[in-house]
């Protein structure tokens, strides 16, 4: 991934978004863009068939700010999923680096220099993430101050500000499947997504993110930073929230694991580690309620011993 360093490379930024008028959200995110302390970027606005008035939202930024700001959408302004919406925004994009904010989501001041820092000091690294607070003081409610928190997904690696080499993070993200970031906190250089053939098109909404990452993990060094620069808002409209409602998160997990056993075999992933790591997942993806009865058992197998070892 060694590139000649270039200290202000032109970020991509791809803003994907479907019938994204929802209170200030998509406004507020687009803002956060243009409120960046590093200023060589441009936004792409990339419309997955919305039929509300944030189609007219985005195109009047991209008519207002046409040197900074495009406006993308599918033949005949069709839905394709988030998948193929974010694919088409990469084949547009012009930057060497690239970076996704969702349209409900915001960017910290800092977060497209920190990043852009980061890869330039890092030159065999495709990609940098850090963490992300998740959100919920938007509301203006007092009572949602005391749920906001930040994802540490840094620290569930264990060697927060390191540099991790294929398969490292795809075995801890199998152990672990809370420890990936939220696209909003990354920043990937496009010739590595050209080389994974970017997003998977079959996946439309949910896990399409974690089929990305794998695909990552397998190909690329990948940097993990400590620190917070996005925001990553908590609604009940949201797409992970949506999807927990309908009760896809079941079949969605499913349909993940088995795609990423056929991208192994594809890729000739040879290590055990890799595989072992596979097969409890998937298992516990088969099975969720013995998957709970046995984490129980374990559970309560540890408190017995840690009684027996006191008693003693």
């Amino acid at each position: 991934m060694t590139e000649q360093i270039n200290r202000n490379p032109l970020v991509s930024c791809i803003m994907i978004f479907f019938n994204a008028k929802k209170e200030f959200f998509f406004e507020e995110a687009i803002e956060s863009v243009f409120a960046q302390t590093y200023d060589n970027w441009e936004l792409l606005l990339v419309d997955d068939g919305s039929t509300d008035s944030s189609t007219a939202i985005a195109k009047q930024y991209a008519q207002q700010y046409s040197d900074k700001v495009s406006y993308l959408e599918h033949e005949g302004h069709k839905n394709r999923g988030m998948s193929a919406t974010r694919n088409l925004g990469i084949r547009h994009a012009k930057g060497a680096y690239i970076a996704f904010l969702d349209a409900d989501d915001v960017w910290l001041r800092e977060n497209l220099e920190r990043q852009v820092t980061i890869l330039s000091s890092q030159p065999d690294a495709g990609m940098v993430y850090g963490n992300t607070q998740y959100w919920y003081s938007w509301t203006g409610n007092p009572e949602d101050n005391q749920k906001e928190f930040c994802d540490e997904v840094a620290e569930m690696t264990r060697q927060p500000n390191t540099l991790f080499r294929p398969p490292k993070l795809l075995i801890l993200f199998l152990k672990n499947g809370d420890a990936i970031p939220c696209t909003c906190s990354l920043m990937i250089r496009r010739k590595l997504i050209e080389e994974i053939n970017g997003f998977e098109e079959s996946f439309r909404g949910l896990y399409e993110d974690q089929a990305f990452y794998a695909k990552v993990y397998l190909k690329a060094p990948v940097f993990v930073a400590s620190e917070c620069w996005s925001k990553y808002r908590q609604h009940p409209n949201s797409c992970c929230a949506l999807a927990q409602k309908r009760r896809q998160k079941y079949q969605g997990r499913l349909f993940f694991f088995y795609w990423l056993e056929k991208y192994l075999i594809e890729q000739g992933v040879k290590e055990p580690e890799v595989w072992q790591a596979f097969q409890e997942q998937l298992w516990s993806s088969r099975y969720p309620i013995l998957s709970k009865l046995k984490n129980k058992s374990r559970a309560l197998a540890i408190k017995m011993k840690a009684l027996v070892q006191q008693i003693r």
